[in-house]
């Protein structure tokens, strides 16, 4: 199985968003569509795929995952940067 660490932004790409799933077409639609009404990504309208990562390993992802959201501000715009630096939706449709 693959795990996916991916960071999301919103239109004007002034919010970051770092998540972590099995399926990362599902969840990606999940946050274009709003159906996790759970918090941050929905109310900052995250919908914009800029980044991701996978491995085979959810320990590995979920570690991941925690040392990105602990990550600056500047250290999240460079490693989106380096991997799409015209920011790009990565997700399309």
């Amino acid at each position: 199985m693959e795990y996916y660490v991916y960071i999301l932004t919103n239109k004007a790409n002034s919010v970051l968003y770092t998540g972590v799933t099995n399926n990362l077409e599902r969840r990606t639609l999940e946050h274009i569509y709003k159906i996790d009404k759970s918090g941050f990504a929905e109310k900052y309208n995250c919908n914009k795929l800029v980044y991701y990562e996978q491995t085979t390993d959810v320990s590995v992802a979920i570690e991941r995952e925690k040392q990105i959201k602990g990550f600056t501000r500047f250290r999240k715009i460079k490693l989106i940067d380096n991997f799409n630096p015209e920011w790009k939706d990565l997700f399309v449709l």
